[in-house]
């Protein structure tokens, strides 16, 4: 048999196997040309299992888009998904499974704000992975402690806030009641409200109650002490259901206000379409239609044959692109992803817009080391040194003939 290293020193056969090894743990090791793996953390059981299998598509039109266009290092892009159930504890323990065993190099999710701030904090921060939540709008995650790895491809409720206040006024109520689920999603939106529409001479009582209670009878009737003529539900679809039977019933309040936790086609379903019939409430979302927004919408109805009524979906999207692009333009490693977030999502590169086209276009920028600002299909991504989206749209939307018909847009700026 003769030596495939015949005629080599000894010394240069030694270089080259450290060569070889060397390249070995780079790409095994270092996370430089690595498959990159994407999880999807949301609630497929909980009182917000509704919205992940919807949000869900989001993300999956996004994986195609990245793998239509070669991927990320030569490979298909992975998704992994893992099921957050709006619960603190089970969210964690998958944020750890996802990432000690699946091997994500980052996160998409989770959907609740305070639930985000619990993985962000026991998890993501200390794992060096990035994590951006499409849904996420309590103001309290722009001061989170999280090293660097927490973003979000929403705006925060500060603006929420202020749109609801004034869709109050708007609708002539100048009394009104809030009740809103003990969680940091509920109480930095109920508060933003309540400061709004005091501020342009209005009076709220804000109420908190508590997830997973029977009943809300006492708290709704707390709400409504100060003659509240209008109640602004503040939370998520198995919980409103409960209370709005209740205010009903009991001829507490028979005119509401909703956000995006109660803008749900399970809540149409389980109090009746004529209760919610007129009613109104507000969403982050996309705004007028721009390229990048039309190009998101052809392809997602190319794929599912219609627009989501449900918000969040454009968000999931933006994010997970955004995850893709920066490990292209860096590496797989987590650190290297953070850093590299607000650099292809904003900043001063090429403009790259969604859809097939616009993602391989963005692809191509970032895997040759050029400068590119991929313009999502919610938000411009324009992230700020606390990984919060400052400028974006607020949609006014209502419950109309047993569905959700979006009514206008407004444009909010928190930079």
């Amino acid at each position: 048999m003769i030596s495939l290293f015949q005629g080599v020193s000894r010394k240069a056969i030694a270089v080259a196997m450290a060569a070889s090894m060397l390249g070995f743990l780079l790409v095994g090791c270092g996370g430089e040309k690595q498959q990159l793996k994407i999880a999807f953390l949301a609630d497929y059981s909980g009182p917000l299992k509704e919205f992940g299998p919807v949000i869900q598509t989001g993300v999956e039109l996004a994986i195609d888009h990245i793998n239509a266009a070669g991927g990320v290092n030569g490979q298909d892009v992975l998704l992994v998904t893992g099921d957050s159930g709006l619960d603190k504890t089970k969210a964690t323990e998958e944020a750890r499974r996802l990432i000690d065993i699946e091997g994500v190099h980052g996160i998409v999710g989770p959907l609740s704000s305070g639930v985000t701030l619990a993985v962000s904090g026991s998890v993501t921060s200390t794992s060096n992975i990035p994590q951006i939540s499409p849904s996420a709008t309590s103001p309290a995650l722009t001061n989170a402690d999280d090293n660097g790895y927490l973003f979000r491809s929403t705006i925060s409720d500060a603006a929420q806030g202020v749109i609801l206040a004034d869709l109050a006024k708007s609708e002539g109520y100048s009394k009104a009641g809030v009740l809103y689920e003990n969680s940091p999603y509920g109480q930095g939106l109920a508060e933003a409200f309540k400061a709004s529409f005091e501020a342009n001479g209005g009076s709220a009582t804000i109420t908190a109650y508590e997830a997973k209670a029977a009943s809300y009878l006492s708290e709704l009737k707390a709400s409504a002490a100060n003659g509240g003529e209008v109640l602004i539900a503040a939370g998520y679809p198995t919980q409103a259901a409960i209370f709005i039977k209740e205010a009903l019933e009991n001829k507490i309040y028979d005119k509401f206000l909703f956000v995006d936790g109660t803008k749900s086609n399970d809540l149409i379903e389980a109090v009746g379409a004529d209760a919610l019939e007129g009613s109104k409430g507000t969403a982050p979302g996309a705004g007028p239609e721009t390229p990048a927004l039309k190009a998101w919408n052809d392809a997602y109805m190319a794929k599912n044959g219609e627009l989501p009524s449900l918000p969040f979906v454009r968000e999931a999207y933006d994010a997970t692109i955004c995850l893709a692009l920066a490990a292209a333009s860096s590496s797989t490693a987590g650190a290297d992803i953070a850093a590299a977030l607000p650099k292809v999502c904003g900043g001063d590169g090429t403009k790259a817009i969604p859809g097939a086209e616009g993602v391989k276009s963005a692809l191509d920028l970032a895997s040759d080391g050029k400068a590119v600002n991929f313009d999502g299909a919610a938000t411009s991504l324009d992230w700020n040194d606390k990984g919060d989206i400052t400028n974006g749209y607020i949609d006014i939307w209502e419950y109309k003939g047993g569905e959700i018909a979006t009514l206008d847009s407004k444009p909010v700026d928190l930079s």
